[in-house]
């Protein structure tokens, strides 16, 4: 697939831009998080990984002073003046742009250059194909006029980009996987200090297999700003008790039970499970080492419960497919992926099982739904790089 697209956006970039002989041409990844889901903004860890579905772009200096862009899925073009760059009506290009307007906010002068990007991170999945546009670009323009920007500079630019520019308050953990991820590694990253920390997933017999249930998340936005006020009402009282208190992060299960009479019921339920799920991460990153499986699978169904009955942003169809797996063979674990209210499942499948699970999770979900949903069956990959253009 990676060479076949290559080939096809060299042929694109040809056609439309003439001879590139100093262009770049990058890989640029999705993501799944395995678990530790709604702990970001609480300053906790998360577990995600880079994966094979990837956005791929060529870039290279161009001679008219614009930004000239081919979005090859789309099968639709962009172009403005180098010396201006506004927010697209389209939306598309607003990825790119804010790469740009970000690196100018930091002196940096980036001239005209010719684009042609496309790829297979599904959007909408809850892969972060939007992370995966804004870090690749990133990146290519880095190599093209030697930036000097190490990756995290890099990472943080992607965040900023679709912060102030786009428009979408996200955290840091897409961005940061997207440039830091590597193969058959998951990252720990602590969301306070953006310490982390890789661990093997040693058996190359397991897949890692997202399945859609094609539901608008239309709830998504306003119960994740609701669930993070959540979230500090309850800090805020547990800050009268120990000032040092920060966040969730700070706070251990006995502490929160001690004064869960001096808060909102579904408050402390909502503090219950991020404090649980931190504990989650940490537990599931010694499984790794231990390389059990069965025992981190265990703990992505106890992730889901709890985003279910207790954070409470899953759907009545996320809840189904979870469910399901419970009676199809080779699956370890599973849980939904992403703020909830519709997305997808992320499922730890044994890879001689895979096509079975594809076929019975489609029909377990068609008969119950009426429609098909999608199944993405992916592994885990380095971060973005560089990839020869021959």
């Amino acid at each position: 697939m990676e060479t076949d697209s290559l080939k096809r956006f060299a042929g694109f970039f040809r056609e439309l831009f003439g001879p590139h002989n100093k262009a770049v041409a990058v890989r640029s990844p999705g993501r799944v998080n395995l678990i530790g889901e709604h702990t970001d903004y609480n300053e906790g860890f998360v577990l995600p990984a880079a994966v094979d579905k990837a956005a791929h772009f060529i870039v290279a200096p161009g001679n008219r002073g614009e930004y000239r862009i081919y979005a090859a899925d789309l099968d639709d073009h962009f172009s403005c003046d180098a010396g201006s760059v506004s927010k697209s009506e389209k939306s598309w290009p607003n990825y790119l742009l804010g790469i740009i307007s970000e690196l100018r906010r930091d002196g940096h002068t980036i001239p005209g250059c010719d684009v042609v990007f496309g790829g297979d991170v599904p959007i909408g999945a809850g892969m972060s194909s939007s992370a995966a546009v804004e870090c690749g670009f990133a990146f290519a323009l880095n190599e093209l006029f030697h930036l000097g920007l190490s990756k995290l500079e890099l990472a943080r630019l992607g965040q900023r980009a679709e912060n102030r520019f786009v428009g979408v308050q996200c955290g840091i953990m897409d961005q940061f996987v997207n440039i830091f991820g590597e193969e058959r590694k998951v990252l720990k990253i602590d969301c306070r200090t953006l310490e982390f920390e890789y661990f093997p997933v040693e058996r190359t017999d397991l897949n890692i297999v997202l399945c859609e249930t094609e539901s608008k998340r239309s709830l998504a936005s306003s119960e994740y700003n609701i669930r993070r006020q959540q979230c500090e009402a309850g800090v805020a009282v547990l800050r009268k008790r120990d000032p040092e208190i920060r966040t969730l992060r700070d706070v251990s299960e006995e502490f929160l039970a001690a004064h869960r009479s001096e808060m909102d019921a579904i408050v402390f339920r909502r503090c219950l499970y991020v404090v649980h799920e931190n504990a989650r991460v940490l537990a599931a990153c010694q499984d790794l080492e231990r390389n059990d499986f069965r025992s981190f699978g265990q703990k992505m169904y106890r992730s889901h419960a709890g985003l279910r009955d207790d954070y409470q942003v899953s759907s009545p169809d996320l809840d189904f497919l979870v469910e399901a797996t419970s009676c199809i063979e080779g699956v370890l674990g599973s849980r939904m992926m992403g703020a909830g209210f519709g997305g997808c499942t992320i499922n730890l499948v044994e890879h001689d099982h895979v096509a079975a699970f594809t076929e019975e999770i489609r029909e377990q979900y068609r008969h119950r739904s009426g429609k098909p949903n999608n199944v993405y069956i992916t592994r885990i990959e380095s971060g973005t790089a560089v990839v020869p253009l021959d």
